[in-house]
Formats: C-alpha cells, sequence, structure tokens
C-alpha cells in the first residue's frame, strides 16, 4: 500500500515541527505539505530544517488548496479561525482531518460536523493514548460515585498557552459530566475569586496554571466527606501528541465519511 500522505497545519510552530519529526519516524506516512498562515516569516522555509532534520523539499506554504490536491490527510493543531478555514478544504477535497485545535467554540464544532458528510474528522482534544484512557476511567469513577463526591479539574501548562481551560480539561470535565448523565455547561465553575459562596452539589470545578514549559499535566480529583481519589496524567514530550495524531490518521484512512474520536481510533467507545 502507498504511503500516506500528509499536510503538517502550522508546521513552523511547536507542535507543528513534533509532527514533522514524528511522521520522519513512523512508516507508512510522508509528509505531502506544510502549511502555514498567510503572511508568516516561515514561508518558504524547509519544514524538514525547521523540525531539525535533513531537508525534506517541502516548503512552507500558505496555499492549502493546492498542496492539498495529492495528500490523504491534514494534521491540525493549529488555532481556531485557521482550523475552521481548513475544515472547507479539507472536506472539499475528501481528506483525513485529524483536529488537535484547542479552544474551539460550540459554533466552531457545529461547523466541523456539518462537514463529516464528505470529510473523514477525528477530533480531540487531546490525542495521547494516556489521556484517553484517563477520559474513560473518569467516566467510569464519575458514574460510580453519587454527588457526593465533588469532582475537580486541574492543569497546568507551559507560559506560552493562549487558551485556559486546556481542551483537555474540557474532555476530561465532558467525561465525567457524561457518568454523572449531566450538561458540563450548565454544571461547571471556571475559577474561583473572591466570595464565591458554598460549592454548589453537582458542579465540576476546573482550575488552571500557566508557567514554564510544562507539555501537560491533568488531574481529576473526586472529593468525598473522608476520602479524596485523585487520578492523574502527565505528558512530559510533545512527541506524544503527535503519535497519537499519527495513529488517528493511519487508523481513518479509508474509513467511510464521518466524525470520530480518539476513543473510537483506540476502541474504548464502550467505557
Amino acid at each position: 500500500m502507498a504511503d500516506m500522505r500528509l499536510i503538517v497545519a502550522g508546521a513552523a510552530g511547536r507542535m507543528g515541527r513534533s509532527l514533522v519529526r514524528a511522521i520522519s519516524e513512523t512508516s507508512g506516512v510522508v509528509v505531502a505539505g506544510a502549511l502555514e498562515a498567510p503572511g508568516s516569516d516561515w514561508l518558504g522555509q524547509d519544514s524538514g530544517t525547521l523540525a531539525g532534520l535533513p531537508a525534506n523539499g517541502i516548503l512552507l506554504s500558505a496555499d492549502l488548496w493546492t498542496m492539498s490536491k495529492d495528500a490523504d490527510g491534514i494534521l491540525d493543531f493549529t488555532v481556531p479561525g485557521a482550523t475552521i478555514a481548513n475544515v472547507a478544504i479539507a472536506a472539499e477535497r475528501g481528506l483525513v482531518h485529524v483536529i488537535g485545535t484547542t479552544g474551539l467554540s460550540s459554533s466552531d464544532d457545529a461547523v466541523i460536523r456539518s462537514v463529516c458528510t464528505r470529510a473523514i474528522v477525528v477530533q480531540s482534544g487531546n490525542m495521547s493514548l494516556g489521556v484517553n484512557l484517563l477520559a474513560a476511567l473518569v467516566k467510569r469513577v464519575a458514574r460510580s460515585l453519587d454527588d457526593g463526591f465533588d469532582i475537580e479539574i486541574l492543569e497546568m501548562h507551559h507560559r506560552a498557552k493562549v487558551d485556559a481551560p486546556s481542551g483537555t480539561a474540557f474532555m476530561l470535565g465532558e467525561a465525567a459530566a457524561a457518568g454523572r448523565n449531566i450538561a458540563l455547561d450548565v454544571n461547571s465553575v471556571r475559577g474561583r475569586d473572591g466570595i464565591t459562596g458554598e460549592r454548589r452539589t453537582g458542579d465540576i470545578g476546573f482550575a488552571s496554571l500557566r508557567g514554564g514549559s510544562v507539555a501537560g499535566d491533568h488531574t481529576v480529583i473526586f472529593a468525598g466527606p473522608h476520602e479524596r481519589i485523585e487520578i492523574s496524567h502527565k505528558a512530559e514530550n510533545r512527541m506524544l501528541f503527535a503519535q497519537g495524531a499519527l495513529k488517528a490518521a493511519i487508523w481513518a484512512h479509508g474509513k467511510k465519511p464521518g466524525y470520530y474520536s480518539m476513543a473510537d481510533v483506540l476502541g474504548l467507545g464502550d467505557i
């Protein structure tokens, strides 16, 4: 079978460079394009060189339409506006679109789902195996414990991260809410300051820390009357997200158009 031809969106960024490196280390996939924003200072640079590899001849370009002509998929860890622009072209080309972008609004998510009759979308707030197993465990524990156990989600990321709480924190919150059979958007507290009053039973709390070069730490706390259960995941390197994204792309290659998650990729849908 021919190698899967992948476009890396945001190829000059930290995650983009990790994706280029991961592709170079993975059999069955090749870099078919390197996308950057119009006006970027990195346009025209070699994507392999930027990733700390030998030159690969794939230069950064802002023209997704042209580079997608001979591609099979796009790996997209960018920003909401860019992802939504990419979605339309990926759908038109019938590409596998792996979306790890965070900070997307509910209307952004609706746009993404609207193209899934034509495109193969795999979307997750976190592409790591460990985090998706954590989400499955959180859902199961939330289902097993009543609301006498308060749920709090603590996350920490590097100082340059621009959105909070993280997409992974929301993903874990959604898992907890699903376990409790409640809606997260009406049962969440996102940071506390000042005289907040007593904690409301059933709420799912979020707290965000920023500093240094932390790739991503997440802890879900179930705090009961006389005991506390904590489930944690610590990311040590962005390559784990890149490898998860590649696993998702390879899994989705040849699938029918539709909307998929990492739980589908990893066979965790029944947990």
